[in-house]
């Protein structure tokens, strides 16, 4: 894809996320978006400081795609039934951009370019559990157990690493009902 509009930080974020879809975060390098936008690299750092900056922001569009896919499964549902979308579009997420989900910040909460977007991140997991009754440090363990179930089955199975036969919807409502009874049992 060569850029023809005006550069921007969100055009250069833009061509950045289709380097990660192509090669993965890995093959994201300044010379690459400068290539593809048909500029020389110097000229990429009026819009981003560095290597650094241009991934933490790929990570806020990360967070931010999901973010929006999560509160669009949830909106109108309550309980088991919100629990169950927001799974099953994180799980979605991941199968669709399994590469650009590598972007994905696993603290987000500590960097400053990426904080706000973590917070709303969690606040629609919060929100999500909030139907429990779950409050301060039991919401916490309760949206880091849903983050490490999902996280962890569809980062295992975008990378084919499921070979049995038993279907993996089959597998993933397995775990969605082993959530939803923990989370009954904290309230």
């Amino acid at each position: 894809m060569v850029v023809k509009k005006p550069l921007t930080p969100a055009v250069v974020v833009d061509v950045a996320l289709g380097i990660v879809d192509e090669h993965g975060l890995e093959g994201l390098t300044l010379a690459a978006v400068a290539q593809r936008c048909e500029v020389a690299t110097p000229s990429l750092y009026k819009h981003v400081a560095n290597l650094g900056e241009l991934k933490a922001l790929v990570g806020v569009r990360v967070l931010d795609d999901m973010t929006e896919r999560f509160t669009a499964a949830v909106l109108g549902r309550g309980g088991d039934e919100a629990v169950t979308a927001l799974m099953g579009a994180y799980r979605a997420y991941v199968n669709d951009h399994p590469k650009r989900y590598s972007a994905m910040p696993m603290d987000p909460l500590h960097d400053p370019i990426q904080k706000t977007a973590g917070a709303k991140q969690i606040d629609v997991m919060f929100a999500t559990l909030r139907s429990y009754g779950l409050e301060g440090p039991a919401a916490v363990h309760a949206a880091r157990r849903l983050r490490v179930l999902v996280h962890g089955f569809a980062s295992i199975e975008s990378a084919g690493g499921f070979g049995l036969p038993e279907g993996l919807d089959d597998t993933y409502d397995q775990l969605i009902q082993m959530y939803l009874a923990s989370l009954r049992k904290d309230t």
